[in-house]
């Protein structure tokens, strides 16, 4: 975007927020794995949709040159390519959410960071490739070696067992409950029928017993034609058993207050970051070697947040660690400003050191908040609709990181930020160092004694 495409930095900030959007309505694929299973499986057969979807823009993007220089084309493929991660994510969050509950809370957050530190190993090695492509490769190769990704991805749905079992004792405990219905009624319409035929002969009472015998019959048809009509409602029933407990859990404050604060959180801190991005380019003259080892150094620095926060933060006061994250944000902001306007030039520090020391600390501080988030949701989600509530919570977090990234480029616009003009940076941060610290006023809405292991 910023050297192909020469799109300015509000203009390239816009698109990736329009292209993130399929992060933002995650419930809906939540509740297409959760409620309509396909040939009675509800993971598998998604991770494989979600798999198409994510390789095949790649290689469009790739080979064809003139979709690519387009805007609007580029951002549809983006977009498609995200619909295929954001569904295979839920898919994901749902297994790890069912592996939550199974294990219980005191192995909540082991599972959160073994879940957290694989991708921070991918993340790693994503990073360090991807920083080597950007200096060696043309950009179609690089696009073309991506695909590889979701394509392994795609292979790797040979190896995930999910049993048909499950579905089936759904099913079948709609049935028990409709039989269970029913057989009240047929009690005391049996009971009827014996009384009025208890003056009845031998003879009467053999033919009775044939009479039985195909009411028998009769019953067992019944029961199998409403097995199969259970099976062929199951849908809209999962549909909407899955909405009332989604309305269920919502009206409980325990659940509304902390969602609606993580969504202030993110939604009052406007994201400049490819803006960040265009200075460090364009000014610093960085190479994107560099900033792909600078992401190394992120990620192992997520590991180290990770690891922290299950060693030593989990067992605190969720307010204090909220505050501790959002402070730690707030200097991490004071960063950027002192490199934006070189004041740390004076101090013999080289604008790399302050990048990299800004990468790592931002990555492991961030973790002290959404871990907390992760293991609140997991351990929040009831049984059958893992993929639907966590996929909501995290929709909540994804459409407040999309709003603030909206907001974030319409200040660059008001700011008259471009890839030639960055006057009014420090000033842009500074408005993005009152919004990092506003979501502390707000922290009354998380509930006083909840630590950040379990509610």
């Amino acid at each position: 975007m910023k050297d192909m495409m020469k799109l300015s930095p509000s203009t390239s900030q816009f698109l990736v927020s329009v292209a993130y959007f399929p992060w933002s309505i995650k419930p809906i694929y939540g509740i297409l794995s959760d409620c309509i299973p396909i040939r009675q499986r509800k993971r598998v057969p998604y991770l494989i949709i979600s798999s198409c979807l994510s390789l095949l823009p790649w290689l469009i993007i790739g080979l064809s040159e003139p979709l690519r220089s387009s805007s609007n084309f580029l951002t549809l493929l983006l977009i498609v390519q995200n619909l295929g991660s954001a569904m295979a994510d839920v898919v994901i969050d749902a297994m790890v959410a069912e592996a939550v509950r199974s294990a219980g809370p005191e192995f909540a957050g082991d599972l959160q960071s073994l879940s957290w530190s694989s991708m921070a190993v991918g993340g790693i090695f994503g990073s360090l490739l991807g920083g080597y492509a950007l200096s060696n490769l043309p950009i179609n190769v690089i696009y073309i070696i991506f695909s590889a990704l979701p394509l392994f991805q795609l292979v790797s749905c040979i190896f995930v067992e999910e049993s048909p079992k499950e579905f089936e004792n759904m099913v079948d405990n709609i049935v028990h409950d409709r039989a269970d219905d029913q057989s009240i009624d047929t009690a005391f319409a049996g009971k009827g029928s014996g009384e009025s035929f208890k003056y009845e002969g031998t003879r009467r009472r053999k033919g009775a017993h044939k009479k039985n015998k195909r009411r028998s019959f009769a019953k067992r048809y019944d029961a199998h034609e409403n097995h199969n009509k259970s099976i062929s409602s199951r849908p809209y029933l999962s549909l909407k058993s899955a909405f009332f407990s989604l309305c269920t859990a919502f009206k409980q404050p325990a659940i509304l207050r902390p969602m609606a604060w993580f969504f202030i959180s993110n939604a009052a801190i406007p994201n400049i970051s490819t803006v960040m991005f265009y200075y460090q380019t364009e000014v610093l003259h960085l190479e994107a070697s560099f900033l792909g080892t600078a992401r190394v150094i992120g990620w192992f620095s997520l590991m180290l947040g990770t690891y922290i926060y299950n060693r030593y933060l989990k067992h605190k006061k969720l307010r204090n660690i909220l505050m501790f994250a959002h402070v730690g944000l707030a200097i991490i902001t004071v960063l950027d400003i002192l490199l934006v306007s070189q004041l740390h030039i004076q101090y013999g520090i080289a604008d790399k050191y302050m990048v990299l020391w800004g990468s790592a600390l931002a990555d492991a501080i961030n973790q002290f908040k959404m871990m907390p988030f992760l293991i609140l949701s997991g351990q929040l989600c009831p049984p059958g609709i893992e993929g639907t509530l966590f996929a909501l919570f995290m929709s909540i977090n994804n459409l407040s990181n999309t709003l603030g990234s909206f907001l974030g480029a319409a200040l660059t616009s008001a700011l008259n930020i471009s890839s030639v003009q960055f006057d009014n940076l420090a000033l842009g941060l500074g408005v993005q160092l009152i919004g990092t610290l506003l979501p502390i006023g707000f922290l009354f809405l998380i509930p006083r004694e909840v630590t950040g292991l379990a509610p």
